[in-house]
Order: C-alpha cells, then structure tokens, then sequence
C-alpha cells in the first residue's frame, strides 16, 4: 500500500480550498486512502488502491479533491504542444530496456516542498509500479543543459560519468559495483554486456538508466523551472502511462509541456500521448449494480466528480489519459458508485441467516501451505494472469491449453496461468541477489483450456534452489507431503522438457497423473537467467481433495 507525504498548504492551495482534519479523512474516501496522520503541515495518507497511480501524489489528490467538492469537474485539462526534440533509440536496446517516453516542461520555478514532490512521485512510480525499476524507471533533468537530439543507446562498461552527488568520474562497471544505486539496482542489468545511457547531441551522459543520473546534467536544484522527462522501461504501456501521470501533473502546477519525437528504428511515436479513452455502460447497468435509480444527470454528475465524464447519447464513459486501471464496464460502475457516496447508499436486509464454516476442500489447500511453511519454504502469492512468454517459452514446452484475454492492457497480463512453476522461477531470477538457499512455494488456482472446456484446478508448486538441489530433494518433499495427507501415491519416470532426462516423474493417485517431480533443465535456467541448481515440483489438488473426500 503505497504512503505518501505532503504539504497540507500545498494541498489547499492546489484545490483552493481549506480542509479541517475531518474534512481530509472525509475527502480520502474517495481516494480509497486513508489518513495516517498529520504534524504540523505534514499529512501522511496511505493509499489502498494500487491500481490508480495518478493518485500517488499531491497534484493526482488535488485534481480529484476538485472534482469531489465541483471547483473543476470532469476530464482534467491538459494540453501538449508538438515540438522538434527527438529522441534516438538505438537499433538493439529491444534486448535490454525497449521503450522510453520524454517530454519538456517549462514553468515556474523549483521551490524545495515542490522538488520534494517530484521526486516522491518519481520513486513512488519507479519503486511501486514499476517494480523495482526493473519495469519502468524515470529521471527528471534541467532542460537547460540539454542538447537535442538526445540518443537513447547502448554502451560498454568502460564508459564512464559522474554519477549524480559525487565529483569524480565512475566507469559504469564501477558505478554497478561500487555507488549505492549501483548496487542495489545492478541485478535489473546483469543478464545484459551492454547498458542503456541516455546522451545528447553535445556527448554528455545524462543517466544510465534505470540506475542514476549523471551529476552533470542530471541534478535539478530550487530554481530551475525547465524540466526534461524520461522514462524507460520494458513494458510500453506502463512507460506511456507513466509519462502521462507526470505530465498531468506538472501541467497542474501551470508547466508548459512539449512533446518529443521518439524515433525507434521501425516506427515514431509522440510522447506524451494525452488522448482519453472510452468504455460504453448502458444506464441500466449502473442502476442495476449500484443499486439505486439513476438518472443520466446524476450518473454524468458522479462520474464528473470523480474526474471521468459521461455522453448519455451513446451511453460512453470517457477516462483521462492517467487512467489505464479500466478493464470492464464494472470499472466505470464503481466509479459512479464512489461519486454517489457508499454512506448515502441504504444498506439491504439480510434474508437468509447461515453459519459459516470451512470448506473440506480448503482444509486439504490449508493443510497443504502448512505442511510446506514447515518444511521452511517461503509462500508467495502471484498474479493468476501471466503471458506464454513465461509460461512456456522460457519452460522450453508447447502451449498445453490456455485461456488468452481477448482485449487485455498489458502482454505481461495476457493470458490466464495454466501452472505455477513458471511463476515460481520468474520470482527466483528477480531474487538471484540474495542467499542461497531459496526455498518458495505456492498454492492457487490455474485454468486450463481441454477440448471445449475449461477447466479450473488448485495447485501446489515448490522448488529449491541452491549448489547441492537435486531430483532426491524434491522427491522427498512430495513423499512428505501425500504421506502426510495420507493419500495413496505411486511414481513413474517420464520425459518432460523442462526437465534433465532421467530425472524427472509423474505422481500418480488411483490411476491418475497428479503432478510431476524433477531437477529443472539447464536450458530453461539459462532463459530465466539462474546459475543456481533448481529441483521442483507441481501438484494438482483436485484429485488429492477428491481422494480425500471419498
């Protein structure tokens, strides 16, 4: 949960308007945050939606508390002018880090409370969002120093800059190993022998990204009031809407923006991109999920409150362009919903009264996390969807029968999981930096497509990685596990591609193929970048539950 802090004098100016701590607490609601306290001019909100990062800073609350209290309804003003700056990206930064957006602003000038927003911004995005910066990264420059046209290209190690706070030249292999945001970051650029910089026209480095910008061109100070963006990373949809989150709200501060021509080697694209999109909702639908009668005036009214606008002639919601959270028609509805205000919402009576209890097939899944929490793995929980990419590409396996997203906002998110090992590895070789031995496990759904149907099933995955892992070690955490549920079980050798030959099995319960057991394949450790033995498992519980039920 993302917490950001700010000035409650900015806050106020920024809306115009004064806010009484109840009113603050009142005005978060709609924000889904919550206020965590305040000292002095401080406030400190915790925000509880993940999926709206507009609202991570002073400037997206201030835009939303406007809408909420009618000084500046509906779809935010932008406006971006086109200019000549280009940015060059060089032809083989796909394999690294593919995709930038840039754009300048020029306003007024830097006070320290407002740098100090920038840059909560930059770090709330990069470190939530952009996980890590391994997604997306961003730096911020003085424009001034500047000479256009900027070239976004890959460097050997040799190259060297003054980092951002030192005086003295580093080479880049250097900074990855020696400055503190070398360190902590260098993992996001170890698979790679050539590193992304981002210089302009006069050969000065402005930053090698996603690491630190350069001392030089890189360091804005209270009193500039020309700012050059940029943001690279390796999901294009998430680098676009980064890009249009900051230009939002610089453009509230009263900045002038100015796009720039990115020319990649098969297209050009203008960044920012400030266009809004639209979903279509029929007026039956609101009502029917909100729950009240609702006018077209008073579904338009809320949804202006909330920063969005409504046309009742083709029934269309239109959302700004900082908003990419909007899958389904649901997503406008809560919207509406939020505007009318849950606390002016008459709650329904009960009509039937029931005990809870717990289901015999959650009793099996729960059985089965502590058994594995006692065998000092480590649980984590992922998204249910992924991409074929992960799922089988990096597995060296063919597509076994997947539910693809028709209309989806990000490649990362695709497709839904068939299975969990792919998952488990992708979360190793974010981790590699840290100790062996890793030891994680996960329990979840996954769905799959047999014939014409579609299949749901709860699994169990585990692996181990470390010098000594082997096909034994797995095989003996299985053995546990069905012993210890008391499940028949019975093992057979097979072949299976993501596997070393003759180190690999199928479990079988009453006949049936349950799982498989084996030392992972040197091929699929090389594309997920681990140079780390790894042994692991995967079950399917549904036959477990069912032998348990019988």
């Amino acid at each position: 949960m993302p917490t950001i802090t700010f000035s409650k004098k900015d806050f106020e100016n920024l809306v115009g308007k004064k806010f009484s701590e109840k009113d603050l607490d009142q005005f978060l609601t709609y924000a889904k945050a919550e206020l965590d306290g305040i000292a002095g001019d401080e406030i400190t909100a915790g925000l509880d939606d993940t999926n709206q990062p507009a609202l991570w800073s002073v400037e997206g609350l201030a835009r939303l508390a406007k809408g909420v209290y009618g000084i500046d309804a509906g779809i935010p003003k932008i406006e971006v002018h086109k200019s000549k700056d280009q940015i060059l990206v060089d032809k083989d930064m796909h394999k690294v880090r593919p995709f930038i957006a840039c754009f300048n602003a020029k306003g007024k000038k830097l006070t320290d409370n407002f740098l100090k927003q920038i840059i909560q911004l930059q770090e709330k995005l990069a470190e939530g969002f952009g996980r890590h910066r391994k997604k997306l990264s961003i730096g911020i420059y003085p424009a001034h120093k500047i000479k256009f046209p900027v070239s976004y290209a890959l460097v050997d190690e040799k190259v060297s800059f003054i980092p951002l706070e030192y005086k003295t030249e580093f080479t880049i292999a250097e900074i990855l190993k020696e400055h503190p945001k070398g360190k902590e970051y260098a993992w996001i650029l170890e698979p790679f022998d050539k590193y992304p910089v981002l210089r302009d026209a006069a050969n000065q480095i402005l930053s090698l990204a996603p690491i630190i910008n350069s001392e030089t061109t890189g360091k804005l100070e209270i009193g500039d009031d020309e700012i050059f963006f940029d943001c690279t990373g390796t999901d294009e949809h998430v680098v676009l809407l980064a890009a249009n989150i900051f230009a939002q709200a610089l453009y509230d501060r009263g900045f002038t923006l100015s796009s720039c021509e990115v020319v990649y080697p098969d297209k050009k694209v203008f960044t920012p991109d400030v266009k809004t999109h639209s979903i279509e909702v029929a007026q039956v639908d609101f009502e029917n999920l909100v729950g009240v009668e609702l006018s077209s005036a008073k579904i338009k009214e809320c949804l202006r409150k909330m920063r969005c606008d409504y046309d009742s002639k083709t029934s269309k919601v239109t959302f700004p362009c900082f908003r990419a959270d909007v899958m389904h028609k649901v997503d406008a509805i809560e919207e509406v919903a939020i505007g009318f205000g849950y606390s002016a919402l008459e709650p329904a009576s009960l009509t039937s009264y029931t005990a809870g209890y717990i289901l015999p097939k959650e009793k099996v899944l729960r059985a089965c996390r502590e058994l594995m929490i006692g065998l000092d793995f480590q649980e984590i929980f992922s998204m249910l969807l992924s991409n074929k990419e992960l799922l089988y590409k990096k597995m060296n396996v063919k597509d076994f029968g997947t539910i693809e997203i028709d209309t989806y906002l990000s490649e990362t998110y695709s497709v839904v999981r068939t299975w969990l090992l792919p998952i488990l590895l992708d979360m190793l070789s974010h981790n590699k930096h840290y100790d062996y031995p890793q030891k994680i496990f996960e329990q979840g759904l996954v769905t799959l497509k047999k014939d014409a149907a579609v299949i749901d099933e709860e699994h169990l995955a585990g692996l181990s990685a470390h010098p000594k892992a082997d096909f034994t070690e797995s095989k003996q955490i299985v053995d546990y596990l069905l012993s210890m549920l008391d499940v028949e079980y019975s093992m057979k050798e097979f072949d299976h591609d993501s596997f070393i030959p003759g180190r690999c099995v199928h479990v079988f319960c009453k006949g049936k193929v349950i799982g498989f057991i084996g030392e992972l394949n040197p091929k699929v450790l090389e594309n997920f970048g681990l140079l780390m033995p790894v042994c692991a498992f995967e079950l399917n519980l549904n036959e477990v539950i069912k032998e348990k039920e019988a």
